[in-house]
């Protein structure tokens, strides 16, 4: 297990059961952000991650 998979256990035991749309999820991270401009290049490499999910799907 990765140290993150604590957050990522928070989160889902926390929130798991509650619907969030995406714009939402664009305003947290930017507000993350704000507040901790350290994590600015995880965060973007998250976010492009998620952004291109489908990508892969599309070229087959």
């Amino acid at each position: 297990m990765y140290f993150t998979d604590r957050g990522i256990e928070e989160l889902e035991s926390r929130r798991g059961d509650e619907e969030v749309s995406f714009e939402w999820l664009a305003e947290r991270l930017r507000e993350f952000v704000d507040l901790n401009p350290d994590f600015e290049v995880p965060v973007e490499r998250l976010a492009t991650w998620l952004a291109r999910l489908d990508d892969d799907e599309d070229e087959d």
